[in-house]
């Protein structure tokens, strides 16, 4: 009875993705084999890319039972959630930030028309730099602050994990630990949390007869926190693994699913108002929730608080 009761729920389930380019294609894509949407609309300033764009995914479509549609901002009536990837994309050498100005600019044309066509929607925003953009789209929506997401550090968890797994010769599945704070270079791991069948990471290595090496460690966050710089430089893009990540937010929005997931969302962190970074939040159709704040140390708390004022200079530049 509950299966059949959420099919029925994803019958009536529409997406909007804003912006036709490669993440915003890559996104669609996978969404539409995810099963999790009846309708996804495809909106780009381009609109002849887009309505190409669609026809393709529409072949894909004959096999995934889903409606894909190129469309504008009034097609975002109704939408579950609207996913924001228009924008400047990073070039090799640039960081994130300094798309800031030319994508905020940008966000304020669109933020308002999609508000307009949909009051009650989710923004999932993935336009980097994602923090600094998620804060201008809840400013620009006047959308309650849980209604506001960014994919935040929820790509550079999955890469922590990833990292962690090759390291201990474990599947990352196995890996629980966090990153947070900017999706930057100002983000932390919380090594204070990191475990590994539900052991710290010194105490499993105790237990398996590993060394534990902070060495190793530091290696791993450098990994983790490059490595989008190196894909950049070798390919000029990201966009499976973000897509794949933008996917796995919206399924428990649209399943009702209260997954925990490290996102990007408005609030007060280590003291500093007003700003948006990533903290593990409950997920479910109603939004992103902060239930319990994590319980880091002391130097973990200062960086948090560092990475919270990166983020307000960048919202004040503006």
């Amino acid at each position: 009875m509950a299966t059949q009761s959420a099919k029925s729920h994803v019958k009536s389930i529409k997406i909007a993705i804003v912006g036709a380019g490669s993440v915003g294609v890559t996104t669609a894509y996978a969404l539409l084999l995810s099963g999790l949407a009846a309708e996804i609309v495809l909106i780009d300033i381009d609109k002849n890319r887009a309505q190409g764009e669609a026809m393709d995914l529409s072949h894909a479509a004959h096999y995934a039972q889903a409606r894909v549609i190129a469309g504008d901002y009034e097609d975002c009536h109704g939408a579950a959630a609207v996913i924001i990837t228009a924008g400047v994309n990073q070039k090799p050498g640039q960081t994130r930030m300094d798309l800031v100005k030319t994508n905020y600019s940008l966000f304020k044309t669109i933020v308002p028309q999609i508000a307009k066509a949909a009051p009650d929607t989710i923004l999932l925003v993935a336009t980097n730099p994602v923090d600094v953009l998620t804060h201008a789209a809840h400013q620009f929506s006047g959308f309650p602050v849980e209604r506001v997401i960014g994919s935040g550090t929820a790509m550079d968890t999955t890469r922590f994990r990833h990292e962690l797994g090759r390291h201990y010769g474990v599947n990352p599945r196995n890996v629980h630990a966090v990153i947070i704070g900017e999706h930057g270079d100002s983000q932390l791991p919380a090594w204070s949390l990191a475990t590994i069948s539900g052991m710290r990471l010194q105490d499993y290595c105790s237990q398996s007869g590993k060394e534990y090496s902070e060495a190793a460690m530091d290696e791993v966050s450098r990994r983790t926190k490059e490595a989008a710089y190196e894909i950049i430089q070798r390919k000029g893009k990201t966009n499976y693994g973000v897509a794949s990540v933008l996917v796995s937010i919206l399924e428990p929005i649209i399943t009702n699913g209260d997954a925990i997931m490290t996102i990007s969302r408005v609030g007060t962190y280590g003291g500093v108002e007003d700003v948006a970074l990533s903290m593990p939040c409950r997920l479910n159709r109603e939004g992103a929730h902060r239930d319990v704040p994590l319980l880091l140390n002391g130097k973990e708390k200062e960086a948090v608080k560092n990475s919270a004022l990166s983020i307000k200079e960048a919202i004040m530049s503006i």
